[in-house]
C-alpha cells in the first residue's frame, strides 16, 4: 500500500499513525479509504482543495438537514436560510429530514439535485470541481443511531482528512477512515444541488438525465431548457434529452426552436414515434399542417406504445387541414 503522502513524509502526526494502523489491519472496515491510499487522489484532482467561499449556517438542534441544504444552495447564489427550508424538509416526529425531501426541496429552489454514486473518489472529484456535497452520516455509537447531514467542502489527501461544514462547527476536520465508517452506514449517500447550467463532474449520462426530468416536473420550463441544453453540450447524441429540450421550448411557446431541436433528433432517430409525433405537432401548431401530415403518418404506421398518442395527433392535424379546405 502506498499510503497517504503524510505517512511517508516529515508531516506525520499521531492521528495519521492511527489511520495507518487502521488501514493496514482493518481495510475491510474502510475499503474505499484503503483504495484511496493505494491509488492516490482521483485522476485530475488536486491533492488539496478547500471551498472557502461555501457559506456556513450553524445548525439548530436536530435541524441539520435544513442547515446543510441551505449551505449547498446558498453557495450558488440562492437566497435562502435554514429557516426557509424547515417546513419543506424537517419532520418533527422524526427529528430529522428524509433524503427524498432534501432532493425535492432543492428542485423547488431552482436547482437540479443529483445523488452521487456511492464512491469516495466521486465525492472528492465533486469537491475538486467546486461543488459542495451534502452527505448523510451516522454519528451514533454501537447500536444507537444518530443521523446527521453535513456539507463536504474540502479535503487534504496528504493528511487523509475531509473538511466539513457540520452542525455548529464551521470547519470540521475528520480523517478519511473515520468519515467512511460513519458514511457507509447510509449506503455512502451524498448529493449535489447545482444550477441548471452546471453538470456534475461525476455525472452518469442516464442518471443525470433522470435528475433533469425530475427537476422539469417541478414546472420550471426555463430552468429545464437550460439543463437540457447543458446536458446536450456533453452528450449531443442523446435523443431523449433532445426531446426534453424541445418540450421545454414548446412549453415556453418557442416553436421554431422546438422544431430545430426535433429535426436534429429526427436525423439521429428517424423512426422514433415520439420525435415524429412531437415534430408533427410543432409544425401543425405553426400552421404548417401539410408538412406535419407525412411525419405523423410515419409515426402512426410505426405503432408501438405511443401509437395512440400519434393517432390523436393525426386526427387533430387532419381536422385542421379539413378546416382549411372549407
Amino acid at each position: 500500500m502506498q499510503g497517504f503522502s503524510a505517512l511517508r513524509s516529515a508531516r506525520l502526526t499521531a492521528g495519521v499513525f492511527v489511520l495507518a494502523a487502521a488501514l493496514s489491519g482493518c481495510a475491510g472496515l474502510f475499503p474505499q479509504t484503503a483504495q484511496l491510499a493505494e491509488e492516490g487522489p482521483p485522476q485530475g484532482a488536486p491533492r488539496e482543495v478547500e471551498l472557502t467561499q461555501v457559506p456556513f449556517f450553524p445548525q439548530v438542534e436536530y435541524q441539520c438537514g435544513p442547515a446543510a441544504l441551505a449551505t449547498a444552495l446558498a453557495n450558488f447564489g440562492v437566497k435562502v436560510t435554514p429557516d426557509d427550508l424547515v417546513s419543506q424538509v424537517y419532520l418533527p416526529e422524526r427529528k430529522g429530514s428524509l433524503q427524498v425531501e432534501m432532493l425535492a426541496a432543492a428542485r423547488r429552489r431552482g436547482m437540479v439535485s443529483y445523488v452521487l454514486a456511492p464512491r469516495f473518489a466521486d465525492l472528492l472529484r465533486e469537491i475538486a470541481a467546486g461543488n459542495p456535497v451534502v452527505v448523510l452520516i451516522d454519528q451514533g455509537i454501537g447500536p444507537l443511531e444518530y443521523w446527521h447531514y453535513a456539507v463536504a467542502m474540502g479535503y487534504d489527501y496528504d493528511y487523509g482528512q475531509l473538511i466539513l461544514r457540520s452542525g455548529e462547527t464551521e470547519r470540521r476536520l475528520i480523517p478519511f477512515a473515520l468519515y467512511e465508517f460513519m458514511w457507509k452506514k447510509s449506503g455512502y449517500w451524498a448529493m449535489v444541488a447545482l444550477p441548471p447550467q452546471r453538470v456534475p463532474a461525476t455525472a452518469d449520462e442516464t442518471r443525470w438525465l433522470a435528475a433533469i426530468a425530475a427537476f422539469e416536473r417541478v414546472g420550471d420550463a426555463r430552468g429545464a431548457r437550460t439543463a437540457y441544453a447543458s446536458f446536450l453540450a456533453r452528450w449531443p447524441d442523446n435523443v431523449n434529452a433532445a426531446i426534453g429540450l424541445a418540450n421545454a421550448h414548446y412549453a415556453l411557446k418557442e416553436l421554431p426552436q422546438a422544431e430545430q431541436v426535433l429535426r436534429r433528433a429526427a436525423s439521429r432517430a428517424p423512426d422514433s414515434v415520439i420525435v415524429l409525433n412531437n415534430l408533427a405537432q410543432t409544425l401543425s401548431d405553426q400552421g404548417r399542417d401539410e408538412d406535419a401530415l407525412p411525419l405523423i403518418e410515419r409515426a402512426v404506421a410505426a405503432g408501438g406504445p405511443f401509437a395512440a398518442a400519434a393517432r390523436e395527433t393525426r386526427e387533430q392535424i387532419l381536422g385542421r387541414l379539413a378546416k382549411k379546405t372549407r
